[in-house]
């Protein structure tokens, strides 16, 4: 009988344990100020899970810091809007970019001529000539490519015209299915490029504006932007040919493996993901320039997530680094 109550005291106070752990009342106010901050509101059921889910992710994230402080990472992370998620789900939601298969790059590409004998700069960021366009936010929508599309569309018209444009990505989720997009369930930029040709055009954002929502084509042509005819790619895996593009033609839609943690809460510094595969690409984002830090070069790359994540939008990605996370796999940018 003693045994017995033993037993049951044991496993009483291990349930209440492992309750504590899970709701710790100094994570209450933290908690409460997160879903506040972020416009966030569950029934209860929900908001357990999610507090778990949340609790998780800042636990995470404070031994990565840890680290990151010991000099053990060259990034360090911090909580933002996806606290609530897993990494799963953040992978399903945000990571829209469809990598194409070898048939489609055989059949589509048009590879850019290297330049013979081209010094190239030692940096380069073209936010400071005017190409790029405040930092845009895909919402809960895997729009990254529409996103990545815009953003090199608006560098190539500024380069034409003098004029810095936003460009809707709305227009694109909603019209280029015939090109093979899918809206909020992915696409690929050479498929955008492709519509924005035979469309001839695109709308500005003011008119066209963004809502993480798919809907039917709404096009007007009376409020086009501007438009492409064709579009190339950069030498595949190769980040000396990117470097060469980005250098002499402006922002450049690429796209990077980005399903991991550490790019869900990244903060700052350079992305070092040991975890990272260069053949597993899921995510597009915009290459604005590159850079170098401490002797460690890195590309300046415009994320679609809003000011709040990353360097404020931003995030660095390693350069000269055997193409990590794939960021030279499929570097492509419309003709203007």
């Amino acid at each position: 009988m003693e045994t017995s109550l033993v037993r049951g005291y044991v496993l009483l106070s291990f349930l209440a344990l492992a309750f504590a752990q899970m709701f710790d009342p100094l994570l209450s106010e933290p908690w409460l100020n997160w879903k506040s901050y972020h416009g966030r509101e569950y029934m209860q059921k929900e908001d357990s899970y999610r507090r778990a889910v949340w609790k998780k992710n800042l636990k995470t994230i404070q031994l990565h810091n840890l680290g990151y402080s010991m000099g053990k990472h060259s990034f360090d992370l911090a909580m933002n809007q996806f606290g609530d998620m897993t990494t799963e789900e953040f992978h399903q939601l945000m990571n829209g970019f469809q990598q194409p298969d070898t048939e489609h790059l055989t059949s589509t590409k048009d590879v850019s001529t290297r330049p013979k004998s081209l010094k190239l700069p030692g940096s380069v960021d073209w936010r400071d000539k005017g190409y790029v366009t405040p930092v845009k936010n895909q919402g809960a929508c895997g729009s990254c490519w529409a996103f990545s599309s815009t953003g090199a569309l608006e560098g190539q018209t500024f380069k034409k015209t003098g004029k810095l444009i936003p460009l809707s990505e709305q227009n694109l989720v909603d019209c280029s299915q015939k090109q093979g997009n899918h809206g909020c369930n992915g696409g690929m930029m050479d498929r955008a490029f492709t519509y924005i040709q035979q469309n001839n055009g695109i709308d500005t954002e003011a008119s066209y504006p963004y809502t993480a929502k798919e809907h039917p084509c709404n096009y007007d042509p009376r409020h086009n932007a501007t438009t492409c005819h064709g579009y190339r790619y950069s030498e595949q895996y190769d980040e000396m040919a990117l470097a060469e593009t980005v250098a002499t033609i402006g922002p450049i839609s690429v796209a990077i493996d980005a399903k991991h943690i550490s790019f869900q809460f990244y903060k700052s510094g350079i992305y070092q993901e040991p975890r990272c595969q260069s053949y597993n690409i899921n995510h597009a984002v915009l290459v604005v320039g590159y850079n170098s830090q401490g002797g460690n070069n890195y590309w300046i790359v415009k994320n679609s997530f809003g000011s709040r994540w990353g360097n404020k939008g931003y995030i660095w990605m390693p350069k000269d680094k055997n193409n990590h996370c794939g960021i030279a796999s499929y570097p492509t940018y419309p003709l203007v």
